[in-house]
């Protein structure tokens, strides 16, 4: 009986060593790596801040990479200018495009225009794309008078948010493209509302 009493309080201290040594120091503070059975691949090889790296890709040998080009902070107040909102500090929308025209412009906006405006507003923009054909009706007309006068932060703000039965491209056409597009919806305006007088005498030479 009493090597049977012995035998149980040496087992039981074992398992109270075993138990202490394995889970008595949880929630400790160490800098060495704990002892896992299944590591669920929470030892990973990764780069620390601030620290270099051998990694050929990076020739200033340096961990901490700098920010993406057109990287915005949340919450920063580039998201409240002009260029990026169409609208002024008072809420209104600006009337003119805040970038230069130019040809280069142009072919963006025309190129853009054609891969999403074009399906619906056609190639003209008179509202008559290919899927008016499918059963989609009240498509703009950008050759209306009203649309005309938009300002064209007013046009930019359709684009990013949306109007109607038409949904946001603020997720396909980024600021730039979007005031791109606008300005070649300009254009389109002006060569079918333009006055004969407005063209110049070389120009209108060439024409029929």
């Amino acid at each position: 009986m009493k090597k049977f009493i012995l035998y149980f309080l040496s087992l039981w201290a074992v398992a109270v060593l075993a138990v202490l040594s394995i889970a008595g120091f949880r929630g400790s503070m160490t800098t060495r790596r704990p002892f896992e059975i299944f590591s669920d691949m929470d030892h990973m090889p990764k780069l620390r801040p601030q620290t270099t790296t051998k990694f050929s890709q990076f020739a200033d040998g340096q961990s901490s990479r700098p920010s993406v080009l057109g990287t915005v902070a949340r919450g920063s107040a580039y998201e409240d200018t002009p260029y990026a909102t169409g609208k002024k500090a008072d809420g209104a929308f600006v009337e003119a495009l805040p970038v230069k025209v130019t040809s280069e412009l142009l072919k963006r906006g025309q190129d853009r225009f054609t891969i999403y405006c074009q399906p619906c507003h056609s190639a003209v923009g008179d509202g008559k794309g290919i899927t008016t054909k499918f059963g989609m009706a009240n498509v703009a007309n950008l050759h209306d008078e009203r649309i005309i006068k938009l300002p064209d932060g007013d046009i930019f703000n359709t684009i990013s948010q949306g109007k109607n039965l038409m949904g946001s491209y603020a997720d396909k056409l980024e600021v730039s493209d979007r005031w791109a597009v606008i300005s070649y919806v300009r254009s389109l305006q002006l060569s079918r509302l333009g006055k004969k007088d407005e063209i110049p005498d070389a120009v209108r030479a060439t024409l029929k």
